[in-house]
C-alpha cells in the first residue's frame, strides 16, 4: 500500500487509493520521479522538501561534484533516483550518493542496482526516524562506506563511517569542527558552513580546498 507523509508544515498529507504490494520492477513501471522510496513491496511517498532543504543538497552536492571531477573519482548523483539494495529488500532515494569510478558498472538506466560508496540525507521533519534508524541500518548492512545525515533544523551533522567488522562508527569532530572524509581522501567539511543563511559562495570554498585561486 501507499504510506501518506506529513509535510514540513505538519498539514494532513492528500489521499489518494492504496496501491497492492508490487515488485521492484513494477514499481519501477509506476515510478515517475515522485519523491517515493520502495520498501518490502510497498511504495512509500515522502512529502515535498523545503526551500532549505533543497539549498543545502544543492551545495553539498555542486562541492562534492568539484572535488569528484578535480580527481576523476566517479560519480555524483541526487535524488530522485534510487539504490536497490538486496538485503530487506529496499529502493531508497538518498538526497546525494557517490558512486567510485571502479563501481559504475551498478549504474543501471534509472536506479543503482547496489550501494553508492557514500550517501548523504538531509532531514526533514518527516523523516527523522527513517533516515536516522531504518536508512542507518539498511545502509550499513549494504556496506555503504560513510553515511552523512543533517538536520538543518537542530543544526545537527551526524558522519558514520563503515569500519572492518562492518558496522559504523560516529566520527568525532574536534575542536576545529572540521569533519574530514575517508571516502573522498581529502576532502573536509567545515560543519558550521552546512547551517549558515546564506550558506557560503561555492568559490569560497573551493579557494579553501585548493581547487580554484
Amino acid at each position: 500500500m501507499v504510506h501518506e507523509l506529513k509535510s514540513d508544515s505538519d498539514s494532513p498529507a492528500v489521499t489518494s487509493s492504496p496501491l497492492p504490494k508490487m515488485t521492484y520492477e513494477e514499481f519501477l513501471t509506476w515510478y515517475d520521479g515522485s519523491h517515493a522510496e520502495w520498501v518490502d513491496g510497498e511504495v512509500i511517498l515522502m512529502s515535498p522538501v523545503s526551500t532549505q532543504h533543497r539549498l543545502l543538497v544543492s551545495f553539498l552536492a555542486a562541492l562534492i561534484q568539484h572535488w569528484v571531477e578535480a580527481g576523476q573519482l566517479g560519480l555524483v548523483l541526487t535524488a530522485p533516483l534510487q539504490m536497490k539494495l538486496s538485503l530487506r529488500p529496499s529502493g531508497r532515494e538518498p538526497d546525494v550518493l557517490f558512486i567510485a569510478r571502479q563501481r559504475l558498472d551498478l549504474l543501471k538506466k534509472n536506479y543503482l542496482d547496489g550501494s553508492a560508496d557514500m550517501a548523504i540525507e538531509v532531514i526533514s521533519p518527516d523523516s527523522r526516524s527513517r533516515d536516522r534508524q531504518d536508512k542507518y541500518h539498511e545502509y550499513q548492512e549494504a556496506g555503504v562506506r560513510e553515511y552523512w545525515v543533517l538536520d538543518p533544523i537542530r543544526k545537527v551533522a551526524e558522519f558514520s563511517r563503515l569500519g572492518p567488522d562492518g558496522i559504523y562508527a560516529l566520527v568525532t569532530i574536534g575542536d576545529d569542527g572540521i569533519f574530514p572524509s575517508a571516502v573522498l581522501e581529502g576532502l573536509w567539511l567545515k560543519v558550521e558552513w552546512l547551517w549558515q543563511e546564506p550558506l557560503p559562495p561555492l568559490m569560497a570554498v573551493l579557494k579553501e580546498w585548493g581547487l580554484v585561486k
